[in-house]
């Protein structure tokens, strides 16, 4: 298949099954059912071409699956008489149309994947799959867990949707900022997994920021007015710009203050400089968009040594106060280290000593190992690597602590090395 079947099917699938949803309701046989309409269209589309109507052809086919389905079942042949009823209505307007009344449903189904029943990583699967429109084998490998696991995960999501009684429409007024802000959490999930993989043997997974970067421009496309909305898709772009620097040719971690620039994104940086400059004179900031705003100076800087440390430790300041938890600590140690020298950093850094939120994490001992090599302790700089590389389960990470301890072991610290794990 094609990338550019691929891609029009991801775009359209979250249309059809909203379309769908809204017209049937049953949001897991709607979904079976949208499923199968894209397998048929990744068999026939690329031999047979890419119908004129291709979101009323998806539409058809998934629609004749579901009345298959209903039929099938004895038990609902009530339900399969006003099946029968609308679609009758329906093709009075002509079969397999884009009709006036048919809306972008996109962001009622994200509201409803990520709804408050499921656990963060359900509303990430059903997402992927219902919005996204990947297959559950696509998912499951993003993941590296098994078929079968992610299956599962994936249908007791459609379980637990239907078991709360969750309803295909916006949440009402009063739920709806907390609804969204699950939304672009859910996002910046998928796109954090993809940007640094929790696990295995690759830092990086291009589908998954991919994914997030097209699901958070859909978001944008319909809430344009939306600060945070737009400080999301503006962090996603600046950020993922980085991405062709972040390994060397050795396949090993590049830090950030030793990437080459030259090969960053340049598109990107302007596409999310000119989001992130424009929604600050408009909105009041929001974490999004602060983050997003402290990703722009770092691609403002030329070089390493041209970045304005000052500014970054003002926002995280800021960031801080808007949403404060212990990995912008952990940033704003750095930021402090760089301009008021390492050891207000580690002082920073006790803080967080015996907080819960980190004791299974490894960022914690490596930004602490980063600080002390700054600060000349080489010793504890060695003994804070270790800690971080027993803790990683990433393996493109462990393999760069572990030479970051060689480095210490191999020659003295010579006080030039500013990097940043």
């Amino acid at each position: 298949m094609s990338v550019a079947v691929e891609d029009l099917l991801r775009e359209l699938a979250p249309q059809v099954l909203g379309t769908l949803v809204r017209r049937h309701g049953a949001f897991d046989q709607c979904e079976d059912a949208v499923q199968e309409a894209l397998l048929a269209a990744a068999v026939q589309w690329p031999g047979e071409g890419v119908p004129r109507n291709p979101r009323g052809w998806l539409l058809t086919v998934a629609t004749r699956r579901l009345t298959d389905q209903w039929r099938s079942d004895r038990a609902r042949r009530d339900r399969e008489a006003a099946v029968a009823l609308r679609e009758s209505l329906a093709d009075e307007e002509g079969p397999g149309e884009d009709r006036p009344g048919d809306r972008d449903d996109t962001l009622t189904l994200l509201f409803l994947c990520c709804h408050p029943a499921l656990t963060p990583s359900s509303q990430v699967a059903l997402t992927l799959r219902a919005v996204g429109g990947l297959g559950t084998a696509q998912i499951a490998r993003a993941f590296l867990v098994p078929e079968a696991t992610m299956a599962q995960r994936i249908s007791r999501a459609k379980q637990r949707i239907r078991a709360a009684g969750a309803r295909f429409a916006p949440p009402p007024p009063d739920e709806r900022d907390e609804r969204l802000r699950a939304v672009l959490q859910v996002l910046y999930l998928i796109f954090n997994e993809g940007y640094t993989a929790s696990s295995g043997p690759d830092l990086q997974r291009a589908d998954l920021t991919a994914e997030a970067i097209r699901l958070a421009r859909a978001v944008h496309g319909l809430l344009p007015g939306d600060g945070e909305v737009t400080g999301l898709l503006a962090l996603m772009l600046l950020t993922d710009a980085r991405r062709p620097a972040r390994t060397g040719r050795d396949g090993l971690l590049v830090p950030l203050t030793e990437q080459d620039r030259t090969r960053w994104d340049a598109a990107s940086i302007a596409e999310g400089t000119g989001l992130i400059t424009d929604a600050l004179t408009w909105s009041p900031p929001g974490p999004y968009q602060v983050q997003a705003a402290i990703a722009a100076v770092h691609a403002e800087a030329a070089r390493p040594e041209d970045t304005d440390w000052p500014q970054i430790l003002g926002l995280y300041r800021l960031l801080s106060h808007l949403a404060p938890n212990p990995v912008v600590t952990l940033n704003e140690a750095v930021a402090l280290a760089m301009v008021h020298g390492p050891r207000a950093g580690l002082d920073l850094l006790r803080t967080l000593d015996g907080d819960e939120r980190l004791s299974e994490h490894h960022r914690l001992a490596a930004v602490r190992a980063h600080l002390l090599e700054q600060a000349g302790d080489t010793d504890a700089a060695r003994d804070a690597y270790r800690e971080a590389a027993r803790g990683t389960t990433s393996l493109p990470e462990q393999r760069y602590l572990e030479a970051r301890i060689a480095r210490l072991d191999g020659e003295d610290h010579d006080g030039n090395d500013d990097a940043n794990p």
